[in-house]
């Protein structure tokens, strides 16, 4: 069901002084040279969550970025305004030049395109709120983008785990993200960890769709339609973010239902190109045989903790593929 984003977007917090006392001034170190539009919008997306104020302290604890004019916009995803106090206290803490927007929808796309209507930098970075940019995040990011030329350039999010984590989990690093090459490039990406060229999403008219925007897979389609469209995404390693991962998060169940849902990402991309029966039907084939290769990959190696539940995750991933091929609806991830 689309949303009325342009209606339900309320700005409540400006630069400078788009409403009189609500501004916010910049730290100086921030202030760049240029007068006008910032040269990077870092954009994080919130909902419901106090570990938002670590990830500013993180954006203000940034290092390297003398000469670039930075802002930070916060969308607020709650139906009522309520990060609204919390991000403004911290970024007059921080001296955070910021732009907080509401954007009341219960569906992280609609946050998201909040963030595409709101920003107007050279380059759109994405974080979560619950992630933490290393101090050399940002230098990294717009260095590769300038030396590869890349409309968006990628960077890795390292998990941290707890004490409380199981062995099997901490030791097979399950929860961190990067890119997948496929003959030698990168045919999609995330919104956790990425600098985007604004030029490039404009020209295309990119925007998160609302439908995935509580299945989750919105950003995975996002730049997969960026890279049909001819855009080049780049990756550096120097650029980190390091995820804690909750205890809720920190278990195979979560792991499966994930790992089934990027499936469903992958299967719809499958079932929306152009082909006839046979090829569907080879499509079908081909996830069904590698679900089955998987699950019985797992038995064999069932002592082995680590190994059996990588297959297992990449069987629930193929699964995921067959369901969303055979028409079954995303499921509701978030």
């Amino acid at each position: 069901m689309p949303w009325p984003v342009r209606e339900r977007i309320e700005f409540v917090l400006g630069v400078g002084a788009l409403i009189g006392t609500d501004s916010i001034s910049p730290r100086s170190s921030y202030s760049g040279a240029r007068v006008g539009a910032p040269d990077v919008d870092i954009c994080i997306c919130t909902y419901h969550r106090a570990e938002i104020v670590d990830a500013l302290r993180a954006v203000a604890a940034l290092e390297g970025c003398e000469g670039l004019k930075i802002r930070v916009i916060v969308a607020d995803n709650a139906v009522k305004p309520e990060a609204r106090t919390r991000v403004s206290n911290a970024a007059r803490e921080l001296g955070l030049d910021l732009l907080y927007v509401h954007a009341p929808a219960h569906n992280i796309s609609v946050a998201r395109n909040a963030c595409l209507d709101a920003g107007s930098a050279e380059w759109i970075a994405f974080l979560d709120d619950d992630d933490r940019a290393a101090p050399g995040w940002l230098k990294a990011l717009t260095a590769e983008a300038r030396r590869g030329n890349w409309d968006a350039v990628l960077g890795p999010i390292q998990a941290i785990y707890q004490n409380s984590a199981p062995a099997w989990l901490r030791s097979g690093d399950f929860h961190s993200t990067r890119p997948v090459f496929v003959r030698g490039r990168i045919e999609t990406g995330h919104t956790g960890n990425v600098l985007i060229r604004r030029a490039a999403v404009q020209r295309e008219r990119l925007r998160f769709r609302p439908e995935l925007g509580r299945s989750g897979g919105e950003d995975v389609d996002f730049f997969y339609r960026l890279r049909d469209a001819g855009g080049c995404i780049g990756f550096t390693r120097e650029a980190l973010v390091y995820y804690p991962v909750p205890t809720e998060r920190a278990c195979l169940a979560w792991l499966l239902k994930r790992s089934f849902r990027s499936g469903q990402t992958h299967g719809a991309r499958l079932r929306a190109r152009p082909q006839n029966a046979m090829r569907r039907g080879a499509d079908l084939c081909i996830a069904a045989a590698k679900a089955v290769i998987c699950a019985l990959l797992a038995a064999v190696h069932l002592p082995t903790p680590v190994r059996r539940n990588r297959y297992l995750t990449r069987m629930a991933l193929h699964c995921g593929v067959v369901a969303r091929l055979l028409g079954v609806s995303e499921i509701r991830f978030y």
